[in-house]
């Protein structure tokens, strides 16, 4: 019997193209468009770039037709109401600045999506994410995309074997410009569709006025490394680490002002020159680490501490509530609380991931915000 698998769609040719290379190495292929986000104006033209967009699902749709396969169209607002948009907007009120697609993947696609995927006969769902899955040893491991320009292991650090065992990467072993290629030669209508650029859930990029209107901001101060006042500011939910725009203060120093330290305790801004963005030390929680076989305490790995970041080697240290002591080999710009930090295995070059947290201390070197 054909084994069944769930592909998450989204109306973009990636996980278009996932489907279609499942069906074409013979699983029987079932196409899932969740609804995650709507609003007042959802009929608008304008708003056909946001997320779970009539034309999204009309696209995702229209693929599962060419492709002989059923489409679903599942509503998941609530669950990502509560998992992605509070946690995010929550997350810049205690002065972080999260990545909404690690709790999107987390929450909705490999938890709630798994089990709906489940009543649907099905405990193999796909995405159209570039990462790789490999069996070794009797355990999954997670690998980095073979497009090295858009490899996604980053957002996918949360998984564990369960849902490795159960999750399909089909585009993974591949490059961009072949999945492309793919989706015009069986004439799929979103062989040319860009790619989405912004959170998906704000179109528009405005993602401070989208969290001004679901808080109540509380005025602080913008003091320097000093801590001496330069101004003050409407609210701690505006700022993020290594910010230089909008700062709202007279900078009479000759160099440019960063964003340096975001504290709620006080509800304080800090600010400084460029170099004092660069850090050795910090802590993450939420640790998981993929392996059920490894038994690390102390290692080595490469470390990615943004989406877009380069790998650098850095020493980490494990600790029973799952939280690590993360040290560089050489400073890094901007370190930022809320952010994930994904290690890589030494051993493979930095191809597999071992795992992963989320940054929150910050060990600052100058002591007005050292705090």
């Amino acid at each position: 019997m054909k084994k069944r698998v769930i592909v998450a769609m989204s109306g973009g040719v990636d996980s278009s193209v996932a489907a279609l290379l499942l069906k074409e190495q013979g699983y029987d292929v079932v196409g899932v468009t969740m609804r995650l986000w709507s609003s007042e104006d959802d009929s608008k033209p304008k708003n056909n770039k946001r997320c779970c967009s009539v034309e999204d699902v009309e696209d995702a749709r229209k693929v599962c037709d060419i492709l002989g396969i059923n489409h679903y169209h599942l509503n998941f607002e609530k669950e990502f109401q509560k998992y992605v948009v509070d946690y995010f907007v929550n997350s810049y009120i205690e002065g972080k600045t999260p990545h909404p697609c690690l709790a999107c993947n987390d929450k909705i696609k490999f938890d709630f999506l798994y089990k709906r995927a489940q009543n649907l006969g099905s405990d193999l769902i796909a995405t159209g994410h570039y990462a790789r899955i490999k069996k070794e040893y009797n355990e999954y491991k997670l690998y980095k995309g073979l497009d090295h320009n858009k490899d996604q292991s980053y957002v996918l650090f949360t998984l564990k074997q369960k849902e490795l065992k159960n999750l399909l990467l089909p585009v993974g072993e591949y490059k961009k410009e072949k999945i492309r290629n793919l989706a015009h030669q069986y004439n799929l209508p979103i062989a040319d569709k860009p790619d989405s650029q912004e959170i998906c859930f704000i179109p528009d990029g405005n993602y401070r006025q989208f969290i001004i209107e679901r808080t109540n901001p509380k005025p602080g101060k913008i003091l320097d490394i000093h801590g001496n006042f330069l101004g003050e500011h409407e609210g701690i939910q505006s700022f993020t680490i290594g910010q230089r725009r909008k700062l709202g203060i007279d900078n009479n120093s000759a160099k440019p002002y960063f964003v340096l330290k975001i504290s709620k305790s006080d509800n304080n801004v800090y600010v400084g020159p460029h170099e004092y963005l660069f850090q050795t030390n910090f802590n993450a929680v939420n640790i998981n680490i993929q392996s059920n076989q490894l038994n690390l305490s102390d290692f080595d790995a490469y470390v990615k501490i943004r989406y877009k970041a380069k790998l650098f080697k850095a020493k980490i240290k494990l600790h029973k509530d799952n939280t690590a002591d993360i040290e560089f080999e050489d400073p890094q710009r901007a370190i930022t609380p809320g952010q994930a930090v994904v290690f890589y295995s030494v051993e493979s070059n930095g191809e597999e991931v071992i795992g992963g947290g989320i940054i929150d201390l910050v060990n600052s070197n100058f002591h007005a915000i050292n705090i």
